[in-house]
């Protein structure tokens, strides 16, 4: 897509997410437990979007090549090798705030 307003109900539909490596597009389809190849752009400069898709197939979340490898990954993967991304815990990042300016 080249904009949308909501991937939601996509997502919600998908077996398989195919991504940039945008940090908001990874973590919006790992936290709905969809599986995950990201696709680098290996043409940008400083490319933080590498970082994080390497550091996610790392972890074992996702699946990451980039646009001459596709074929190839997805011929060889196995979906059931990835770990399911945990939650998000927004009330440690709070406590972890409230630290720092002093609410405590």
């Amino acid at each position: 897509f080249r904009f949308k307003d909501s991937l939601a109900q996509d997502l919600r539909s998908a077996d398989l997410v195919i991504s940039h490596a945008g940090a908001g597009s990874c973590l919006e389809t790992l936290e709905k437990g969809k599986p995950l190849i990201v696709v680098i752009n290996d043409k940008l400069m400083n490319n933080h979007q590498l970082e994080l898709a390497k550091q996610l197939q790392r972890d074992g979340y996702a699946l990451c090549c980039n646009c001459s490898t596709l074929v190839e990954t997805l011929q060889l993967m196995d979906l059931s090798t990835l770990k399911p991304f945990p939650p998000g815990q927004p009330e440690k990042f709070a406590l972890f705030l409230d630290k720092v300016v002093g609410f405590q």
